[in-house]
């Protein structure tokens, strides 16, 4: 019998989180904008451009930000 309660009000608490969230992030009811750094693809390709660009000192090359590349060392297209 309580199951169903705590079931119940978890998922109300997370429909309540996740339209509260909608509302302050991407509808701004507090005001703001979104940075362009963040809306500018031009703006993210120069950034990583450039960090890839860094000189390791240690180690294999790898790449700044594994997770959205899905591989975690970087090999030159000549050694392929």
């Amino acid at each position: 019998m309580s199951a169903k309660y705590i079931i119940g009000s978890l998922i109300g608490s997370c429909a309540i989180a996740y339209v509260c969230d909608k509302l302050v992030s991407d509808y701004k009811i507090f005001g703001g904008t979104t940075p362009k750094t963040v809306s500018d693809k031009e703006w993210w390709e120069a950034t990583d451009k450039k960090f890839q660009a860094w000189p390791r000192t240690a180690g294999p090359p790898v790449v700044m930000n594994p997770i959205s590349r899905q591989n975690f060392i970087v090999k030159s297209p000549e050694s392929s």
